[in-house]
C-alpha cells in the first residue's frame, strides 16, 4: 500500500494506515487520511479523490480561511465539517528568520491543544462514528492537521517515534508548498525560513510537554478534551484491523 497519495496540486495528501499500535495490531489502510487544502481539488485531482471513497472531511481551518481558498467540493453522499481549531490566528510566513521553527511552533501545537478542546473531542467522535474513508485536512496539512493526526494514531496506541516520523513526512512536500505560496503572493516576501518545515524537534518537544503536564495524550485527551473509553474504543473498532 502507498502512504503518499499523488495528486497534481495537492502537495501533501497521505494515507495514515499502516502503522503498529502496542496491542500488535494495524491501523487500516485507506480508511483515514491527512491532506493539505482539498479547495484545490479540480479536473483529474478531483477524479483521483472521488476513486478513494471518501465520504467525510473535516476541515480544520479558519472559516475565513474556508472563503479566501475554497473548500472540497460538495457532492451527494459527502459529510462536510469545519472545525477549526486554532483560535489565535498568526501569520507564518511573515514570521522573523531568527524564530527556530521547533521551539515556537510547539508551543503554539499547546496553545491550539488548550484553546480547541471543543473542536478536537467533536473530530474525534466524528471519526470514531464514521465507518467510511475520513479526510482531515488544515491549510498545508502540517499544523493543524499534523496536530490531530498525533492524537488519532496516539490513541489508537501508535508508538512515538512512528508519530513522529508520520509529521515528519511533510517535509518531502515543503519545497511545493513552499512554491505554493510564492505563487499565491508574488507580492509579498517569504520571511521565515522555516515555512512549510516539519522537522522532528517540532513533534517531540510537543509530545513531551503534554507528558510533563498530563502524563501522557492519553491523560491530556480524557482531562482535557473529556474523552472517555467508549471514545477511544470507536477509534479502534474504526481504524485497527482485526
Amino acid at each position: 500500500m502507498k502512504r503518499h497519495i499523488a495528486f497534481d496540486r495537492l502537495y501533501n495528501f497521505r494515507d495514515l494506515g499502516g502503522y503498529r499500535t502496542s496491542d500488535g495490531r494495524t491501523v487500516r489502510w485507506g480508511r483515514l487520511f491527512r491532506s493539505d487544502s482539498l479547495g484545490k481539488l479540480q479536473g483529474e485531482d478531483w477524479e483521483r479523490f472521488l476513486a478513494l471513497g471518501v465520504r467525510t472531511v473535516i476541515d480544520l481551518r479558519h472559516s475565513w480561511e474556508v472563503k479566501r481558498s475554497g473548500r472540497v467540493p460538495s457532492f451527494q453522499g459527502l459529510a462536510y465539517h469545519n472545525l477549526s481549531i486554532e483560535h489565535r490566528p498568526y501569520d507564518q510566513a511573515g514570521l522573523s528568520p531568527d524564530i527556530a521553527p521547533a521551539l515556537f511552533l510547539a508551543d503554539k501545537y499547546t496553545e491550539v491543544a488548550h484553546d480547541g478542546v471543543n473542536e478536537l473531542r467533536r473530530a474525534l467522535e466524528i471519526i470514531a462514528d464514521d465507518t467510511s474513508p475520513l479526510v482531515f485536512h488544515c491549510h498545508s496539512g502540517k499544523d493543524r492537521t499534523g496536530l490531530l493526526a498525533m492524537l488519532v494514531l496516539a490513541l489508537l496506541g501508535v508508538h512515538d517515534d512512528d508519530i513522529i516520523a508520520d509529521f515528519a513526512l511533510t517535509e518531502l512536500a515543503t519545497e511545493r508548498l513552499v512554491a505554493e505560496w510564492h505563487a499565491s503572493y508574488p507580492d509579498l516576501t517569504l520571511r521565515w525560513p522555516a515555512y512549510g518545515r516539519a522537522p522532528v524537534e517540532i513533534m517531540q518537544r510537543f509530545l513531551e510537554s503534554l507528558a510533563t503536564q498530563y502524563g501522557s495524550v492519553h491523560d491530556y485527551a480524557v482531562k482535557q478534551l473529556g474523552v472517555d473509553e467508549e471514545l477511544i474504543t470507536g477509534l479502534r473498532i474504526q481504524l485497527l484491523q482485526p
